[in-house]
């Protein structure tokens, strides 16, 4: 494998993390903040906050899209930690300290967005399905 795939496998694998964090974010955006401002008793800054950020609304009112896209990316770059979790580094130590570095932050980074997702899902279905009990 040339220095040039092994790149573009590292940076292809890195880019796909924080795409996850990002769409996992959103999860927590559309449904934890909210429950979280209205269990802290905090429903004027709430609406303060939809007031200024609109599309929070929309968010919520399609949590079910959000959700999908979301696990959708994070299935994508899971697949892609995965697949690349035993690729070769470069044998300069220099490049391959980078390529360690590099494959130690993206499974952090990736950790970090399913856990971002699983607590966006526990507010957005789990935690309202459970309280109509």
């Amino acid at each position: 494998m040339t220095q040039k795939a092994l790149d573009n496998s590292t940076h292809t694998t890195a880019w796909s993390s924080w795409v996850a964090l990002f769409a996992s974010s959103g999860t927590l955006i559309c449904c934890a903040l909210p429950a979280l401002l209205v269990a802290l008793g905090a429903g004027a800054a709430l609406s303060t906050l939809v007031s200024v950020l609109p599309g929070l609304v929309w968010l919520s009112e399609h949590k079910g899209l959000v959700f999908g896209l979301a696990g959708a990316m994070l299935a994508l770059s899971g697949a892609l930690q995965w697949r690349n979790r035993f690729a070769p580094c470069p044998t300069d130590p220099a490049l391959r300290h980078a390529c360690l570095r590099t494959r130690k932050t993206s499974a952090r980074v990736y950790g970090l967005s399913v856990a971002l997702y699983l607590v966006g899902g526990w507010f957005a279905f789990l935690q309202p399905w459970l309280s109509s009990f």
